[in-house]
């Protein structure tokens, strides 16, 4: 799933071009079009991680850095490296962490979650929120991960999923096909990245089929929580 299937670049450069000429109104957009659930999510989200107490945590596919400062406040790591392909989401993430003064525990840096630039067993946590269906590679991603992932260290994955409800189904899919690209379209000139979205939840293996594919790569104690009638789910695993 690309956001422009017309087009012959890549996916990832497709999805880093799509957020870059997005970065500017993605915050607002997020809480808007969530009603500001997305908040919740994430606060829910990084409470996995509050019986391990991470030092070191890395927030792969970061954005404008809304986990890692939460991450930040919540469970007072040591540090906190945040990685993105865009470059015009991470500048507004820099923005915030120099106005909050967190420029000592966050750093963000351009990277791909295909090819983490570092070492093996590195960290003693990995969030990644609303950023695996970007993957190009979702193995290869995942896989990245556990590798810098120190042993008994955990990952946390939020990400949208399908509502099981027919009600809420048929709610959610009316609010995902009309209101969420014309929205998208009024305040960011750009449709396409909000029928991608819709679009790529689809097509995510969601559910057990997400936790099947962290198995198989080696994590284990693998488990997940649909939130919000299953808007989107928390995925756990550990190394």
């Amino acid at each position: 799933i690309v956001p422009d299937k017309t087009s012959a670049q890549p996916k990832k450069e497709q999805v880093a071009g799509m957020f870059d000429d997005i970065a500017h109104r993605y915050d607002f957009l997020n809480r808007f079009l969530s009603g500001g659930m997305d908040i919740g999510w994430r606060k829910k989200a990084l409470g996995y991680l509050s019986d391990l107490k991470p030092k070191n945590i890395l927030d792969v596919a970061t954005g404008t850095a809304d986990v890692a400062i939460m991450a930040s406040g919540l469970l007072k790591p040591t540090s906190i490296t945040g990685i993105d392909i865009s470059e015009g989401m991470l500048a507004i993430g820099r923005k915030k962490i120099k106005k909050l003064g967190l420029e000592k525990t966050i750093e963000l840096l351009k990277g791909d979650s295909e090819t983490i630039s570092f070492k093996d067993d590195s960290f003693d946590a990995v969030t990644v929120a609303f950023g695996v269906r970007n993957f190009q590679n979702l193995e290869k991603g995942m896989s990245e991960i556990f590798r810098v992932l120190k042993p008994g260290g955990k990952l946390v994955v939020l990400e949208f999923s399908k509502p099981k409800i027919p009600l809420v189904k048929s709610f959610y899919n009316l609010y995902m096909k009309i209101v969420t690209p014309n929205v998208g379209k009024f305040f960011s000139k750009n449709r396409n990245a909000y029928e991608y979205l819709d679009e790529s939840i689809r097509k995510f293996p969601e559910g057990q089929d997400f936790t099947n594919i962290l198995n198989n790569l080696g994590y284990i104690n693998t488990h997940y929580k649909p939130l919000s009638l299953g808007i989107c789910s928390i995925y756990c695993g550990e190394k």
